[in-house]
């Protein structure tokens, strides 16, 4: 990237985009956003352009779920209760490190970890389904065993359906790894040292806990009833309820 992440462009005609689409579409389903940037960027709470697709949503009678990092999303969740009540909705919350200091280091611009839980709590009083994201989990620093377990009590309490994770690491691109290595110096100094000598140029960086850390995730996501596994947690997330049939009333 050459520019900053702040800069961004909004695709001005995708409500209309949308609207052609599900006008088309015959078979309701679930529609999903959120895998490549944040839905609820602050720019959000002036362009409402979720809370208009929202909208789209329900008139058409599909589903809905995302990936988000915001407590924006409480501004729309009158609208996501009368499409859960009609359909379904699946939030899905990223929980990385449950010290805000650090959080606010690693996520910055996003609420803290602590707010992203009480929207959590908030969307459970409501009968809203929720999936945690337990990734990227930053060697040397979330990646210890009080970092995760907290995280994880922390979505039981919340009730969550399922909490995603593909093992405690990240990923470093070229480019992005530069980055990153910029920031490490700013808020952890020597770290990036340490990460060049243990993880050198290796796009998949696997933290050395890893091991044990799965097996404490496992352990208690199976005792808790928590889905653990992404292709279980993925099926939940795209299947589309079917209208239950009404009954036939006889006389007698």
């Amino acid at each position: 990237m050459q520019h900053d992440f702040e800069d961004i462009e909004v695709k001005e005609n995708g409500l209309e985009l949308l609207k052609k689409a599900l006008q088309r579409k015959k078979e309701k389903c679930m529609i999903g956003t959120g895998s490549m940037t944040d839905p609820y960027i602050p720019l959000e709470s002036e362009l409402q352009y979720i809370r208009k697709t929202l909208e789209l949503i329900r008139r058409y009678g599909h589903g809905f779920t995302c990936i988000t990092k915001s407590d924006l999303v409480l501004n729309d969740l009158d609208i996501l209760t009368k499409i859960n009540k009609d359909s379904k909705v699946v939030l899905q919350m990223t929980l990385t490190c449950m010290d805000d200091e650090i959080s606010q280091k690693i996520e910055p611009n996003v609420c803290p970890t602590s707010r992203r839980i009480e929207v959590l709590e908030t969307l459970k009083k409501e009968n809203i389904p929720t999936v945690v994201w337990l990734c990227p989990i930053l060697p040397y620093i979330t990646d210890s065993e009080e970092n995760i377990s907290s995280i994880i009590d922390a979505s039981i309490k919340a009730n969550v359906k399922g909490i995603i994770c593909f093992g405690m690491g990240m990923t470093l691109r070229d480019g992005n790894r530069e980055y990153f290595y910029k920031k490490l110096d700013e808020h952890f100094p020597g770290l990036k040292e340490v990460y060049k000598n243990s993880f050198r140029n290796r796009y998949s960086i696997v933290s050395p806990k890893n091991k044990e850390l799965m097996e404490l995730f496992l352990e208690k996501t199976n005792k808790n009833k928590i889905m653990n596994q992404p292709d279980e947690i993925f099926k939940y997330l795209h299947e589309f309820p079917k209208k239950r049939k009404s009954k036939q009333m006889t006389l007698f």
